[in-house]
């Protein structure tokens, strides 16, 4: 579940915030059960308050998100040094999962989903990006530096070539969505050699339109994709900007009102113009 906090994750710059922001925020890692519990309330906030995913009786009654991966990722944590140094100075989070750790413990959060066998020669090297959201004051392209540019560190310094996740499209009505998933499916379908598909029990078409109604060489068609494009959620947006693809088949999640689809970006394909743009940006040359 990368992106069901997608409209928690929009870059737009508010009320002037994003300069006084981007000398307060700092991202790091959690160092402590209490702050990866802050992460947890920041993500029950979001996906269950704000959004429409159902929590299990417990998650309502401690008011947090958790599953078992909790205790085997390491978490990435936006702070507001203005409101303290720990818990109470988190604003952002996004969950991560290196293949190494999770080849010891059962395997991904995506594979409840989808089949990542043809990943499996990069599976040691695979980085699972998941449980993405900000807090709702802080939803500004200075918080969305921040955490690229954490994300960006922790790539580097594991040596990690593939990220994969499952990103989120709201609702659960295929047909509803036949514009994205089809247009994700014809323009941005992963190569055969990193394609995850959508497990068999699960699985939803996603070429529901024909791929001529997205083709690049006819003007009506370019007119129409980019319309699609526009009504993407911003964080699947953000992941195809960096050049990220997507599986076979989609899968609907009831629990959280949402379609998923497997995204995989092959860290060698991503740009000087994106990774390290968030590094210099924050002074890290």
């Amino acid at each position: 579940m990368m992106a069901t906090g997608m409209a928690a994750l929009r870059a737009e710059e508010r009320d002037g915030q994003s300069v006084r922001d981007h000398r307060a925020l700092e991202a790091r890692l959690a160092r402590d059960a209490a702050e990866v519990e802050a992460a947890q309330r920041l993500r029950y906030r979001v996906f269950y308050e704000e959004m429409t995913a159902t929590p299990s009786a417990e998650m309502h009654a401690a008011r947090c998100d958790f599953d078992r991966f909790d205790a085997i990722c390491d978490h990435l944590l936006v702070l507001d040094g203005r409101l303290g140094d720990g818990p109470e100075a988190v604003v952002g989070t996004y969950r991560l999962l290196r293949g190494a750790v999770a080849a010891r413990h059962g395997g991904f959060y995506s594979e409840g989903e989808f089949d990542l066998g043809a990943l499996a020669a990069h599976r040691a090297r695979t980085l699972e990006l998941g449980r993405a959201c900000v807090d709702a004051r802080y939803r500004t392209r200075a918080t969305m530096q921040r955490l690229w540019s954490g994300i960006a560190d922790y790539v580097f310094a594991h040596d990690v070539r593939v990220m994969l996740g499952c990103a989120s499209l709201p609702g659960t009505d295929t047909g509803a969505l036949a514009p994205a998933l089809s247009y994700l499916h014809h323009r941005h379908l992963a190569p055969p050699e990193l394609r995850p598909r959508a497990l068999p029990a699960l699985f939803r078409r996603m070429d529901l339109l024909p791929p001529e109604r997205f083709a690049e060489s006819d003007a009506m068609a370019a007119l129409e994709a980019r319309a699609v494009v526009a009504g993407l959620p911003p964080l699947v947006k953000g992941y195809l900007r960096l050049g990220g693809f997507v599986g076979e088949g989609a899968v609907v999640d009831h629990q959280f009102g949402t379609t998923d689809v497997c995204v995989v970006i092959a860290v060698d394909r991503v740009t000087d113009k994106y990774f390290n743009h968030y590094r210099r940006k924050l002074g890290r040359d």
